[in-house]
């Protein structure tokens, strides 16, 4: 389980998010997406609907409806499935506060759905797509998994607010989810042409060198096209640049180390 976390807007998340799931879908793994960004970008980009009105996330937080009412089939691959997000789920920072155990509502839905899931096989990922905030929507993220993936935009403002970032993980980890870590991170944005961002690139790594994938995501016409057209980059246009690089960042990810199962 991964939460794909970054408070600075803007930097790929939700991107990198719908992209490494679709391309462990295309590559045989069983992947779920939990959007928990009210504006539903990564819903929009798996083809699943998320109008008002429709079961998402923001029903499982306030205990209306469980896991199993609310995850949808991509319309792009056979084995990846979105919790979508509706615009409802906007008012619930609010009207979570006075609820209680508020911050682990989304690890008690998604635990008890991974434990009476009735399908022929588990999921192999879980990814959550948090919104650009530190609010409690991203704090149900941090708490509901076991690992943070970090995207980082490789330009100016990059490493600015990830301190912050990094300080409010080691409180969740102190007083909600011991397991938590920082596991990966992922240069997006990427421009080959300029020396700035080769220079950020070179900073993110001689500070994180085990978490950062040796994959940079180029900047990309047809990454940003993809979501336009209800698909991710892996379907739009499989040849593309963009496509090939997330297709070598989800190899990567899936070969770490730590990750790989006993």
């Amino acid at each position: 389980m991964l939460t794909v976390a970054n408070q600075k807007g803007g930097v790929g998340k939700t991107t990198t998010t719908v992209n490494l799931a679709a391309a462990l879908a295309q590559s045989g793994m069983r992947v779920l997406v939990i959007d928990m960004d009210p504006q539903g970008n990564a819903s929009t980009a798996l083809g699943v609907p998320h109008h008002a009105g429709t079961a998402g996330v923001y029903d499982i937080l306030i205990d209306v409806a469980g896991l199993a009412d609310v995850v949808r089939p991509s319309s792009t691959y056979r084995d990846l499935w979105c919790a979508p997000a509706t615009i409802d789920l906007a008012g619930a920072e609010i009207e979570l506060v006075p609820l209680v155990a508020r911050e682990a509502r989304l690890r008690s839905a998604l635990h008890r759905y991974l434990e009476n899931e009735t399908t022929a096989e588990p999921f192999d990922y879980v990814f959550i797509d948090c919104p650009p905030s530190l609010g409690l929507l991203t704090v149900n993220a941090f708490v509901a998994a076991d690992e943070v993936l970090i995207p980082i935009q490789c330009e100016y403002y990059a490493l600015e607010g990830l301190t912050q970032l990094l300080t409010n993980i080691t409180l969740i980890q102190e007083n909600l989810n011991p397991a938590l870590r920082v596991s990966t991170i992922l240069l997006t944005m990427y421009d080959a042409r300029t020396r700035l961002a080769a220079q950020v690139a070179q900073e993110v790594r001689s500070h994180f060198a085990d978490q950062v994938l040796s994959t940079t995501i180029p900047r990309s016409v047809r990454i940003s096209e993809a979501p336009s057209h209800g698909e991710t980059v892996m379907t739009y246009d499989p040849a593309s640049t963009g496509a090939l690089c997330y297709l070598e960042a989800a190899a990567e990810l899936a070969s770490q180390p730590e990750r790989k199962r006993q």
